[in-house]
């Protein structure tokens, strides 16, 4: 008897673990550097109001959110391009926000001003010292982001032109370039404008700066769309964890952390 009622409490715990991992939501997002501190927090967000929703959220860049969402490695692929490649055709794409690329220098640094010519200049290595465009006599060191990088892809379509300095350092994350730049004085690259804090300073550019204001108004220039890229017809979950970031409230966080809304 005691055999007999060991078997069915073991056979009833069996059963309710099933049922509750079919019932857990699991998503996962994958892509874009810049959007992925901002994905996380939505994410914890929409966990806390859907407690039966996992959702796992994964860098790796622009192209590797498109060939994951194309794969189906991730539900939802993360982009930050000003055009989307060809191959995303393939796949449905909303704008769930907009971000500023903010060019950034070490707060040592006393220029505060550069033009689109300058910068280009600058990327390209023709321009190696900031004593000529108004700092004191000091090298400069170009820092970019890597092939397949959004930010990067974004940054040199705006900007046209770039070929970029053999010299560069390439760096993997807009945190690695943030750290990069606040280390060193020479210094100049560029990030997300959303992941600006005091261990850099963002340069005005043809006298604009980077700011939520400025972008919104369309007159700084260096501003790229945040795509969620999924298969044309996402699941009931998927579609509600977009719906939730587009809602009042998501796209309320979005402002709150240092995007523009995508509307």
């Amino acid at each position: 008897m005691k055999k007999k009622t060991l078997y069915l409490l073991l056979s009833a715990a069996l059963v309710f673990t099933a049922g509750c991992g079919k019932n857990k939501q699991s998503i996962t997002l994958a892509g874009s550097t810049a959007f992925q501190p901002f994905a996380e927090k939505l994410a914890e967000q929409y966990m806390t109001a859907n407690p039966g929703a996992s959702i796992t959220v994964q860098g790796g860049g622009s192209a590797v959110g498109i060939q994951s969402a194309l794969s189906g490695a991730a539900q939802i692929g993360m982009a930050d391009l000003v055009n989307l490649p060809p191959e995303a055709r393939e796949l449905s794409a909303t704008i769930v926000a907009r971000d500023g690329i903010a060019v950034v220098i070490n707060p040592a640094n006393k220029v505060n001003d550069l033009t689109i010519d300058q910068l280009r200049d600058i990327f390209n290595g023709k321009i190696k010292n900031w004593k000529a465009v108004g700092g004191v006599d000091k090298d400069i060191t170009v820092v970019s982001r890597e092939a397949g990088s959004g930010t990067r892809t974004s940054f040199e379509e705006i900007v046209t032109g770039i070929d970029l300095s053999g010299n560069a350092l390439i760096q993997d994350s807009n945190g690695t370039i943030r750290e990069t730049v606040a280390n060193d004085a020479g210094a100049i690259g560029y990030l997300s404008h959303g992941l600006l804090n005091e261990k850099i300073k963002a340069v005005l550019l043809d006298g604009q700066e980077c700011t939520t204001e400025k972008i919104m108004a369309q007159k700084y220039k260096l501003v790229r769309p945040i795509f969620l890229l999924t298969k044309a017809q996402p699941g009931a979950e998927v579609q509600s964890l977009i719906d939730y970031i587009l809602s009042a409230e998501g796209q309320q966080t979005i402002q709150q952390n240092g995007l523009i809304p995508a509307k």
